[in-house]
């Protein structure tokens, strides 16, 4: 073997171990879950100091393509290409086309990195001392640096993944125990007694809602029931709601006069949204003693009451709450209630359900509420409703049902 071919042998022996010592080094890094700083720097390492590759810019894929790394060109410069022209023409190791960019004439070769189909970097090399492309000592060194990238662009995607992955199972535990919490909000009991029956139904439209239904006890004869609805969906709203609740109950115990209760809670929902979310609510007394139901609708889907002589839409009242100071024409009303007399209360998320490209609306409703069923009934033939049009409306909304049954 004469000493040309030795040393060549030895050089190509050289370059075979420097590559493997490479890929080596780039594994203990990424196992021993170094930064993406140190990823980088090795990389930088080996174009520069082993490869002798002084200019070259690397992209990197995170909502859009961004300059991670550089040579030889200053970033803000590398960041005038656009990266999104290059991804659409170039999808394997190539050599740069005469461009009519300026930027990207300082640059010879394009190396795509992807991963399952998915581009997530593109490496742009210059070459190597004016020499022409085809004979550069570069060009065999190519797939070898596409390996190299490849193995940190993905390391460090599957590292970005994996970041996301725990994020959302701490959210999802965090949803489930806002979930939990929320649920405590309503009453864990519904009377079942010889004065009065309640049933109720309630569907988040996500792990938490803005909708609020509750039975209070006031005293031996009289019980409060109401409905509520916040504007908006989500934590905000449910955090509102969540307020909203502990205040009307201890303000109730205060104070059973529906006029003074509407005016104390309003100003109550104002000092919490600070006029930028309101609250519907739809609020009644039952006496079981007077045969009595006394309500205030604030803004709220009207409750139906259902008698022997036809059905009545509760609508007295006033505006939403938490968007005036001052409650205008404050209305309650009345009503003498008789054994069997029902009444239905429910959000906006059920009349707003679509059936053939129309909302459902209390004429939607109407057909499945027979005041002779039992509540427990009707609530299970809305129920069966909203499993029908729920996948096939548009509308997302949380959907609360209240239906009580008056045996005075």
């Amino acid at each position: 073997m004469t000493d040309e071919k030795t040393n060549r042998v030895k050089g190509r022996l050289k370059l075979s171990n420097l590559k493997l010592n490479t890929l080596l080094e780039i594994t203990d890094a990424i196992n021993s879950n170094s930064s993406k700083a140190d990823l980088y720097a090795i990389l930088k390492d080996v174009l520069i100091s082993e490869l002798y590759i002084s200019k070259f810019a690397l992209y990197i894929y995170d909502t859009d393509w961004h300059v991670t790394l550089t040579n030889g060109i200053d970033k803000a410069t590398a960041a005038k290409i656009n990266l999104d022209e290059v991804v659409n023409q170039y999808v394997n190791i190539d050599v740069l086309s005469s461009a009519q960019d300026k930027v990207l004439k300082n640059f010879d070769i394009v190396i795509p990195v992807y991963h399952k189909k998915k581009p997530l970097a593109y490496l742009l090399l210059a070459d190597l001392d004016g020499e022409k492309i085809e004979i550069s000592p570069i060009i065999k060194h190519l797939r070898f640096i596409q390996t190299l990238a490849n193995i940190i662009v993905v390391a460090l995607e599957n590292k970005r993944l994996n970041k996301e992955y725990i994020k959302q199972v701490e959210v999802k535990k965090e949803l489930e125990l806002a979930q939990n919490m929320q649920s405590l909000l309503f009453p864990r009991r519904l009377p079942d007694s010889k004065n009065l029956k309640v049933e109720a139904y309630y569907q988040p439209h996500n792990e938490v809602g803005g909708d609020y239904y509750d039975v209070i006890q006031l005293d031996e004869n009289r019980t409060a029931l109401c409905v509520a609805d916040v504007s908006g969906k989500g934590f905000s709203a449910a955090l509102l709601m969540a307020n909203f609740q502990a205040n009307l109950r201890a303000i109730i115990k205060l104070e059973d006069n529906l006029v003074d209760l509407i005016k104390a809670t309003n100003q109550k929902v104002i000092e919490s949204a600070n006029y930028e979310k309101f609250i519907t609510l739809f609020i009644c007394i039952f006496d079981a003693k007077e045969k009595e139901l006394r309500y205030l609708n604030a803004g709220h889907q009207p409750g139906v009451l259902l008698k022997k002589d036809g059905t009545r839409e509760l609508k007295k009242g006033c505006t939403v709450l938490g968007m005036f100071d001052e409650l205008p024409s404050i209305q309650t009303e009345s009503l003498s209630i008789e054994k069997g007399d029902k009444l239905i209360c429910f959000t906006d998320g059920l009349t707003e359900l679509e059936l053939d490209g129309n909302q459902l609306g209390i004429e939607g409703i109407m057909p499945l509420i027979d005041r002779k069923n039992e509540i427990s009934v009707i609530v299970n033939h809305i129920k069966e409703k909203v499993k029908s049009l729920k996948s096939a409306s548009s509308i997302e909304d949380d959907i609360t049902l209240l239906l009580a049954e008056f045996l005075p």
